[in-house]
């Protein structure tokens, strides 16, 4: 048996052309640049000992004075979220969230527990009794 043959594909003749560029007048309001990490996060300081599994609750609701990203976390956090889970919803970096974070549990709006953890080894007593109940099928 031959495995199947890949075909080349050849690129079409035409350029296609460029998206066009938004003018001015399509946004009126909306020439604000996108904020910098730097000043989302603040000045460089201590941070709390925080890793990607730790789970992250808010014990209050966001303050008038709560950054945009800090009120953003508080509602996420109404059920316990690890610290990944906050940095993919909100597309912000780790070290970021931990900055942020940091602040939040020195305001305590927020409380940082650690993640649960497993017992390494299942009980044997329900090994078996999958085992048994997967021979009787």
């Amino acid at each position: 048996m031959t495995p199947p043959q890949r075909r080349r594909r050849y690129p079409s003749q035409e350029i296609p052309e460029p998206p066009p560029t938004p003018s001015k007048e399509d946004h009126e309001g909306d020439t604000k640049a996108p904020e910098r990490l730097y000043v989302v996060a603040g000045p460089d300081g201590e941070r709390a000992d925080i890793d990607l599994v730790t789970l992250i609750v808010a014990r209050a609701d966001p303050p008038p004075s709560a950054t945009p990203e800090q009120t953003a976390m508080l509602r996420l956090c109404t059920a316990p979220l690890s610290v990944a889970e906050l940095s993919a919803y909100l597309s912000l970096p780790f070290s970021v969230v931990t900055v942020l974070l940091t602040e939040m549990l020195t305001a305590e709006l927020v409380q940082a527990r650690a993640p649960i953890v497993r017992q390494a080894l299942p009980d044997r007593s329900l090994l078996e009794a999958v085992m048994h109940g997967l021979q009787r099928l």
